[in-house]
């Protein structure tokens, strides 16, 4: 009940949705986004799914426009060639771009979703969405040498579908990993085992559920590594100068943005918080005891305090500095005023367990739910409903239409989160490193690394601190019937699933545990999610999403200086009851969100901060890569090109002519011809693809005289003309 409750309140952030008509583009993409809900959650298929749509819906709308280049349709895209013959003006622009979108954008979505958990509500509600706009779906053609532009956009989806499956992405085999094992053997969640015979630098699987066969326990249900090879996938504006490749186990694979290698353990000897992979993993333990809201710890959330951080950590003692080890939070410093209405922001004060506990379940994005990139389309498209925006792309010239708007900012953002994809999982994959459940059990089950005089030193176990990290000791509640667990570590932290009998109403609460039960605050199925840690797909997706939302409308702020959303006290979280009381999120910008999305996954125990940084970092660098191609795009000429290199050359005879005029091109590509009388009028006009350099042309039926033909390259918006005479 509370799951559905909180999808609601998704859909119903505190700044008003109008009932105003929403543009062919919105539609198609709040159907994905279902869609995405509905199906298993894996960011990386899923932010090529809403890539691929966006680069549909925007050529569907390119086609028409005089100014911009086509991405797909007729280019070569990734080494992939998309022919296309060219076909007539329509009458109505609107009517076609809409038809041609609509046909394109669903029958991608529905070969996608074909296999989806959920296919049986998919299918029919984009369908349904179709018979709304008064298209038959049953319409099937790819035959548009007609006009017809519904046919188009099947084409389009064909194309695209085809593409797909040979991108990289192995979509054929339903996404299954390749060239990957595992190093270590998974934890067994059910069971109290002892978690030390890993290597704690790598990824450990999880296993929800196990057997026993002659005596030897066997763990089922463990996921497996999700998209280890997303390094190879065809993406956007990543290059060879970003691009890294390593062999693993005899395959290649790709490294885009490689951010260096993570902390790897070390050998303490008294001083086990001067290693940077004990100092970050157990801050995530420590941070796990901010979780109950009945200990009168309260902190201001507002843009008054949250936010407008100035720089981020390269090194440990950066780390060190810029989060705090046993409050919790970074080296936010808030802003002064909010620069949309002048005055100060009003400060908000809440326990510290319900901010921590709703970042956690807010940002997850687990099950469910739409997905990291899914969730950064719906705050566009909550910032686009604003009344406030003015919808300018990078907030300068003329107001654009819902639909131009929408087709620019979708494939901007999509192109920026599947760009975040191939780069973050080629990333996982070569790094492979833990997760905080795998290190802080294994240095629990170790021991502690501060005193080696105590019987329970080892060299990589956990930090002792008072209140947080401690010896189990004999007459400890935890101590067990027969002391068995005396000389154990134990942590502070939040008590678990274990405590909680009913997440309606029950709260686990913080107080001791064993150190070999320590889980994360997240749901009791998914625990965290089944692929390496480093980097943090939040990090990034998040950091990349909001340079593309300052870019696109051209500032850094909410609409209004402020972006916010509520939540009622006892109704919103999922995983126990909370938030304690009533309380918002408050954003003044867009960077103030993803930099508290990033903090969300260490308060929900999934990433140390070794996992943060490097990936916020990426993810800005990224976006700026994918901006930049796209607004070439946008302006007619992609990025990296050189003007003479867009250039055509042509040759028309013969001259004089009684009627009929060849043209050679030494260039394929989609060009429209215009005839001008010797007045200057425009006689005709006509789009023709040219694939084997040459156009005919048939004027038998003007009078004779002196005529002009303007013949202009629709990708690279190149213009050549000639005078010729007709007998």
């Amino acid at each position: 009940m509370k799951r559905i409750l909180q999808l609601l309140l998704l859909a119903a952030m505190t700044w008003p949705t109008f009932m105003n008509a929403q543009s062919v583009a919105r539609e198609w993409n709040e159907e994905l986004l279902e869609a995405i809900r509905k199906d298993v959650p894996r960011p990386t298929v899923h932010s090529r799914n809403l890539f691929h749509s966006s680069v549909l819906m925007y050529d569907a709308w390119a086609l028409f426009d005089d100014n911009a280049s086509m991405m797909f349709l007729g280019e070569e895209f990734n080494g992939y060639d998309v022919p296309f013959d060219g076909i007539d003006d329509p009458i109505d622009i609107e009517e076609a771009r809409a038809e041609l979108l609509s046909f394109a954008v669903f029958r991608l979505l529905e070969h996608r979703f074909a296999n989806s958990p959920n296919a049986d509500i998919t299918i029919p509600a984009l369908e349904a969405q179709m018979a709304e706009f008064s298209y038959d779906e049953s319409f099937t053609s790819t035959d548009y040498s007609g006009g017809s532009y519904a046919a188009l956009g099947n084409y389009m989806a064909e194309q695209m579908i085809a593409y797909g499956l040979q991108d990289g992405a192995n979509e054929a085999n339903d996404y299954v990993n390749m060239n990957y094992m595992p190093t270590n053997d998974p934890i067994i969640l059910p069971l109290d085992i002892v978690n030390t015979d890993i290597d704690p630098n790598r990824w450990q699987p999880l296993a929800f559920d196990y057997s026993e066969v002659d005596g030897e326990i066997i763990p089922e249900a463990a996921p497996p590594f999700l998209s280890p090879y997303w390094g190879q996938v065809g993406a956007f504006a990543l290059n060879d100068d970003d691009l890294e490749v390593f062999e693993i186990n005899g395959a290649d694979f790709s490294v885009y943005h490689n951010p260096g290698a993570p902390y790897y353990i070390e050998n303490s000897d008294g001083d086990a918080l001067e290693d940077p992979y004990k100092w970050m993993h157990s801050l995530v333990a420590s941070w796990s005891s901010h979780l109950d809201p009945g200990d009168g710890v309260m902190i201001d959330i507002s843009p008054a305090s949250i936010g407008n951080i100035q720089s981020y950590p390269t090194d440990f003692e950066g780390y060190q500095a810029f989060y705090d080890y046993e409050n919790g939070g970074d080296a936010s410093i808030g802003h002064d005023v909010n620069p949309a209405t002048g005055m100060a922001y009003e400060g908000q004060m809440v326990p510290r367990a319900d901010y921590a506990r709703v970042l956690a379940e807010f940002w997850a994005d687990g099950p469910s739910s739409e997905t990291p990139p899914g969730h950064w389309f719906t705050i566009l498209n909550h910032v686009s409903d604003n009344p406030l925006l003015e919808k300018k792309f990078q907030g300068s010239g003329d107001l654009l239409s819902d639909l131009e708007w929408d087709v620019k900012t979708y494939v901007t953002l999509g192109s920026a989160m599947h760009d975040v994809a191939v780069s973050v999982w080629g990333v996982k994959c070569y790094y492979d490193y833990v997760r905080p459940i795998s290190a802080i059990r294994y240095m629990g089950n170790l021991g502690q690394s501060s005193d080696n005089t105590l019987d329970n030193y080892d060299p990589h176990g956990l930090p002792l601190i008072p209140g947080q990290f401690e010896i189990i000791e004999s007459g400890d509640p935890l101590a067990g019937e027969e002391d068995e667990h005396v000389g154990e570590m134990k942590i502070m932290s939040w008590k678990g699933h274990d405590a909680i009998e009913n997440v309606e109403t029950d709260v686990a609460g913080v107080g001791w545990i064993r150190a070999n039960t320590w889980i994360p605050y997240q749901k009791f199925n998914f625990v965290t999610p089944p692929f390496a840690g480093y980097v943090s797909g939040h990090s990034t997706f998040s950091s990349a999403a909001a340079e593309v939302m300052a870019s696109v409308t051209g500032d850094e702020f909410f609409p209004g200086g402020m972006g916010t959303f509520s939540f009622a006290q006892n109704e919103y979280l999922a995983f126990e009851d909370g938030p304690s009381i009533d309380m918002e999120l408050q954003w003044a910008t867009y960077k103030d969100a993803s930099d508290q999305a990033s903090l969300s996954r260490i308060w929900g125990g999934i990433h140390p901060p070794i996992d943060d940084i490097p990936g916020r970092l990426m993810g800005t660098e990224i976006a700026e890569d994918v901006i930049d191609l796209a607004v070439e795009y946008f302006n007619g000429s992609p990025v990296g090109v050189e003007e003479s290199d867009l250039a055509f050359e042509l040759e028309a005879y013969p001259n004089p002519t009684d009627g009929e005029v060849n043209i050679s091109i030494n260039k394929s590509g989609l060009y429209t011809i215009n005839l001008y009388s010797i007045e200057g009028k425009r006689m005709t006009q006509e789009t023709k693809y040219v694939s084997n350099g040459k156009i005919l042309l048939n004027y038998s039926n003007f009078e004779s005289g002196i005529y002009f033909v303007e013949v202009q390259d629709q990708v690279n918006n190149q213009k050549k003309s000639f005078k010729f005479i007709l007998n």
